[in-house]
């Protein structure tokens, strides 16, 4: 196991020249490439049916000659098929919800927990964590990878960890109050709700022992920031993660700069592309987000869209490239409450219900500070009374707790009721929440 740097070192790789960072890309990149078509059928197809091969990386450039990945390959390759390993050798599985029931499974050797352990730590350091600090962890653990993300590159930093999870507001307040956390690693939607339980408690939020929140798992924006920073009195920084590329901390903010996420490229290439045609755009252009890890060895990604729109922005506190807010998606997830939803695993829970239409529709709305989804579906004609409605209200509310893990409201409306455009083409989402 590798140790991290002492407080208030860097690595030396986070100063090095963009020439050496170049370089060291360049070799793992080769090696990423060589692995992935050895061991991944599927890359060994995709590389073939495009007529390239490992071996023709010659420059940093030439990754764009190489196929994109997407979240239906992983799909497609259900549970274990994208490994690069034997399943005997994957040390750990984590998994993020798909637009199926299946969900999306990524696995990890012990190097690869290893190696994700020290880039949240690096993360930690980035925002002004240091050894011996206290870190108050309120993501979701489990199959998300926010949790023990966040959990084990703590550890790694050299912190104390409360491993509290998400949820119990009143018992997150207790905690920090009477445990004196100098971290908190949360979402910002989420932080925003513990600061009013603070206040519904008599308690200043800015008087709290906190000095330093840690946010992502959502789209937050800078007036966010300084509200968040005005209210709890703490510096506010923005981390980055998906689970296909690695999980929290894949970028992080410096808290010296706070000018974006810095993309720890000696372990992730990032492309920006355009999202129609796939072509690579020059760093400042705004496009579709791709990632290629270069250390990964269970589950090696290669050129994976992430559908997050930004841009590529110059180092500045680090000699890494940033990238810069999310200013949205190139598909039609939704994040709630930190959870991602498709439409369509709503619409494929509606439709295992004989009695129900399959007409639905997704209303949003924003309960103080917290987003909420309503679902509206409908009877068939000639069923149900009023208490068979209720019944499958229930029934639907709970399976999608169980599949998609939200709590939603679900309202089963009379036939017909589901407005219907003139081209015949369903309004899926209706988003009431105020625009920022």
């Amino acid at each position: 196991m590798t140790q991290s740097p002492a407080p208030g070192e860097l690595e030396p790789i986070e100063t090095a020249s963009r020439d050496e960072i170049a370089g060291l890309q360049l070799q793992r990149l080769r090696a990423t490439l060589q692995h992935a078509y050895d061991h991944v059928p599927h890359y060994r197809q995709a590389f073939d049916a495009k007529g390239v091969q490992p071996g023709d990386l010659r420059s940093l450039t030439d990754l764009s000659t190489f196929p994109f990945t997407e979240k239906k390959h992983l799909r497609e390759n259900y549970p274990f098929g994208m490994f690069a390993v034997p399943r005997a050798q994957v040390a750990r599985i984590h998994a993020s919800s798909g637009t199926t029931g299946k969900p999306t499974v990524v696995g990890y050797t012990a190097k690869d927990i290893d190696t994700w352990a020290n880039l949240v730590a690096r993360s930690i350091r980035a925002a002004g964590g240091r050894p011996g600090d206290t870190v108050h962890v309120a993501y979701g653990y489990g199959l998300f990878t926010g949790g023990l993300g966040a959990h084990y590159g703590a550890e790694r930093a050299g912190c104390t960890v409360i491993p509290v999870s998400g949820g119990q507001t009143e018992k997150q307040v207790q905690l920090i109050h009477d445990l004196q956390p100098d971290i908190i690693l949360v979402t910002p939607s989420y932080m925003q709700v513990v600061i009013e339980e603070f206040v519904r408690q008599g308690l200043d939020p800015a008087a709290s022992s906190l000095r330093v929140g840690i946010f992502g798992a959502e789209p937050w924006t800078e007036a966010m920031r300084r509200d968040i920073e005005a209210r709890a009195g703490i510096d506010a920084v923005d981390i980055y993660g998906l689970s296909e590329v690695m999980g929290p901390g894949v970028a992080s903010e410096c808290v010296e700069s706070k000018d974006g996420p810095v993309i720890w490229e000696d372990h992730f290439f990032p492309e920006v592309v355009h999202p129609l045609t796939g072509e690579v755009l020059p760093d400042g252009e705004e496009g579709e987000l791709v990632f290629t890890s270069l250390t990964k060895e269970a589950l090696p990604i290669i050129r994976y869209r992430t559908r997050d729109l930004t841009r590529l922005l110059p180092p500045t506190s680090r000699s890494f490239r940033r990238m810069g807010r999310i200013v949205g998606r190139s598909d039609d997830m939704l994040i709630i409450r930190g959870v991602n939803v498709f439409p369509t695993q709503i619409e494929e829970i509606v439709l295992q219900h004989a009695g129900l239409s399959g007409q639905y529709q997704l209303v949003l709305t924003r309960d103080g500070l917290l987003d909420e989804m309503e679902v509206l579906c409908e009877v068939r004609h000639g069923a149900a009374s009023d208490s068979d409605r209720g019944a499958t209200a229930t029934w639907l509310q709970a399976r999608i707790k169980a599949l998609v893990g939200i709590t939603t409201r679900v309202q089963v409306l009379p036939p017909e009721s589901i407005e219907r455009t003139l081209v015949g083409k369903a309004r899926r989402v209706v988003d009431k929440r105020p625009k920022a």
